[in-house]
């Protein structure tokens, strides 16, 4: 189904598309808002896609209210439409985290600034954890910082599912590191500042530590022998620390 405005609340401006979904800039009852769109897969039959669809789609809205329940920011969400395959939400002024960032690279590290975003990241993280929240795709472009109030908020939560697993936390942070690493390698030590209040506010800290660093070991043993794309080295890590795990739970 082609998505279309409500005419009382004004046009929808495409400004992202992605594999999955589209997100559009639009009002909502007179307030600025996003509007992501789950477009269907022609490739799949439509009655499963439908059915795919919708699934993935209350399973984002309950993640995101599931992790404001935690108390981690995210953009109020408005309304979920069902029919069209819409999430209506709050749209969020302030620049992502990513830019803020790459304005570090560019212009030199304010340090105050920085320690204050890493300490929201690692609390905020250490929330969903606990919770038995995973996020999915902690990246730099999903953390916006609120303007006004420096507030950290989380968006995009179209990967994210419930775990207690230690793996899965681990494999969340590995995320986020890698993409530090490759984006913002000129901040420094910045993955160590978040970390360090990820055990700070955790009471689960100790096991995901370990089975990322367990991870970590078995994965760079072996990852000259697997694939160089992203998904390669991130299905390798995961592989890597699921291995471990089962393997320290063997009799």
């Amino acid at each position: 189904m082609e998505l279309t405005a409500n005419n009382e609340d004004g046009s929808l401006i495409l400004i992202k598309q992605g594999a999955e979904a589209r997100v559009f800039e639009s009002t909502f009852v007179g307030r600025r808002s996003i509007v992501k769109e789950r477009f269907s897969k022609k490739y799949r039959h439509p009655s499963l896609d439908s059915k795919l669809t919708l699934k993935r789609l209350n399973a984002e809205s309950r993640c995101m209210t599931k992790a404001r329940r935690l108390g981690v920011s995210t953009p109020v969400l408005y309304a979920v439409d069902p029919v069209q395959h819409t999430l209506t939400f709050e749209y969020v002024e302030g620049p992502s985290v990513k830019d803020v960032f790459l304005e570090f690279g560019l212009h030199g590290i304010v340090e105050e600034r920085l320690d204050d975003i890493a300490v929201q990241i690692g609390v905020a993280i250490a929330k969903l954890h606990d919770g038995g929240l995973i996020h999915g795709d902690l990246t730099t472009s999903n953390m916006l910082i609120r303007n006004g109030t420096n507030q950290l908020v989380l968006i995009d939560f179209g990967l994210s599912f419930t775990s207690t697993l230690p793996e899965d936390k681990a494999v969340d942070l590995y995320v986020l590191e890698r993409a530090l690493v490759s984006m913002h390698s000129s901040c420094g030590n910045v993955m160590d500042r978040i970390i360090a209040a990820y055990r700070k506010s955790s009471k689960q800290w100790s096991s995901t530590m370990n089975k990322l660093a367990q991870g970590a070991i078995l994965f760079c043993s072996c990852a000259s022998k697997g694939s160089k794309t992203h998904h390669g080295w991130m299905s390798l890590l995961h592989s890597s620390i699921m291995y471990y795990g089962k393997m320290k739970r063997c009799p």
